[in-house]
């Protein structure tokens, strides 16, 4: 897949081989079962028409531009986002910079200017509830619209459903928020994951006889979805491969004055990761932070802890 930038101010789209190009297009926030629905669709559709497979999605968030206090938190950062499309088969993921320029564009205009002359679109493809333009006066029926008009074609791709419900980011964000980690990866077709660089902390963790790793969680101002404070079963994934773990995130009651940490207790690991970058797979929510009236009885939990992190990631638990 060849990523491409699009800034509608600036010359420049997608190369033109005379083909025309399957195209989709949206927000794509945290990659979920819906949207790889939509992404199989124009891939295929390419390979049976001989043209180019387009996706085409925006940073930051439109509603960050539009209408900032009802802006969410991100399932995937950029980079997030990207790694993820790598693995699509697409052609090409071009990303455009939602400006208060673009988001003035009318349906019209955006069809036209970026649709038509800077991507080539032949075949468009979108989900069931794709709103675009000012104000998202756009809808679906605008798009066959304008494909009459100007030579290209809309079809539409309906909802992917999990538990009876349509798949949606709002709805993954939603269980996040409420600790339902089962059902955000069940929408996302994969755990919700975190990243951070391993930073030194006190040491505490090794004393206690669980050591850990301290991350430094930093989204260059994505403004990522971190889960809700709490203890957690997951799976940490290192350049050396990927280790079972039990993760504390949040407040330390029990020290009193210590600043809330990400602390990552990888279960028969022993190495060296300052530095290094880690992925943290959430897999279960265990239990609350909560303060202990010991330290003894803190390092009694935290067997506890690791003893069901084991368990649930055998698949026993």
């Amino acid at each position: 897949m060849r990523e491409l930038a699009i800034d509608p101010a600036l010359p420049g789209g997608v190369p033109d081989d005379g083909a025309g190009a399957v195209v989709t297009i949206g927000t794509f926030d945290g990659v979920h079962r819906g949207h790889w629905k939509v992404l199989q669709e124009i891939r295929r559709r390419a390979e049976r028409t001989g043209r180019r497979s387009v996706l085409m999605t925006f940073h930051p968030h439109p509603l960050t531009i539009v209408k900032p206090e009802a802006a969410p938190p991100l399932l995937t950062t950029p980079v997030e986002k990207k790694e993820i499309l790598a693995e699509s088969g697409l052609h090409y993921a071009v990303f455009v910079p939602f400006t208060p320029v673009l988001a003035a564009y009318s349906p019209e205009r955006f069809v036209e200017e970026i649709l038509v002359r800077r991507v080539g679109v032949a075949e468009l493809v979108v989900g069931y509830d794709h709103h675009f333009g000012r104000g998202r006066s756009g809808d679906v029926d605008t798009l066959r619209e304008l494909g009459e008009r100007l030579g290209f074609t809309v079809d539409v791709v309906g909802p992917v459903h999990a538990d009876g419900e349509p798949i949606s980011s709002t709805r993954i964000r939603r269980a996040l928020a409420a600790g339902d980690l089962e059902a955000a990866a069940a929408g996302l077709g994969r755990p919700y994951s975190v990243r951070g660089v391993v930073v030194r902390g006190d040491g505490r963790g090794r004393l206690l006889g669980f050591p850990t790793a301290n991350l430094h969680v930093a989204d260059g101002g994505a403004r990522k979805l971190i889960p809700p404070p709490g203890i957690y079963a997951v799976r940490g994934v290192l350049r050396r491969g990927t280790f079972d773990g039990a993760l504390h995130l949040g407040p330390r009651p029990t020290f009193r004055g210590s600043p809330p940490t990400v602390e990552l207790h990888l279960i028969d690991f022993d190495g060296d990761l300052y530095g290094e970058e880690v992925r943290v797979d959430f897999v279960r929510y265990l239990r609350d932070v909560q303060p202990f009236s010991s330290v003894e009885a803190l390092v009694e939990q935290m067997r506890r802890d690791v003893d069901e992190a084991r368990r649930v990631l055998s698949g026993d638990g």
